[in-house]
């Protein structure tokens, strides 16, 4: 074989590995009915945070853990236990996305994106909103 056909053949070999890894750790946007009957795989979840029930932070307890409830876009409510301490502002969230699996009848989430309100907003939106 010649030196040229080998380095194309390490090429495609590395490009198939790369292509193969990517697909095998990638998660998928769903909600909580999709990812409880997909117990054990990974999901995004997009809700909101219910702020009438419980949100359970200890720090001195376990700092790595925040167990909190959420709905999802279709309305479900589950327990989230978050295995990472509480993000700051959490509670002002607008919307949340968890990061993990179904597991029994909690989501455990390893990892949090959050929608915060922004900053630049110059408040004409609030008061418009309120005046309805």
């Amino acid at each position: 074989m010649k030196k040229g056909h080998i380095i194309l053949l390490v090429l495609i070999a590395a490009c198939i590995g790369i292509i193969l890894s990517t697909m095998t750790d990638a998660s998928t946007y769903a909600n909580f009915q999709t990812a409880f009957n997909a117990e054990g795989s990974e999901f995004h979840v997009v809700g909101t945070l219910v702020k009438g029930k419980e949100l359970v932070y200890d720090p001195k307890v376990n700092p790595d853990l925040c167990s909190f409830y959420m709905q999802d876009k279709n309305g479900v409510e589950k327990k989230v236990k978050l295995l990472k301490s509480k993000p700051q502002d959490f509670e002002r969230s607008e919307q949340i996305v968890v990061i993990g699996q179904a597991n029994g009848e909690e989501f455990i989430a390893k990892d949090i994106l959050m929608k915060c309100p922004s900053k630049y907003n110059d408040g004409t939106q609030e008061l418009s909103e309120v005046s309805r």
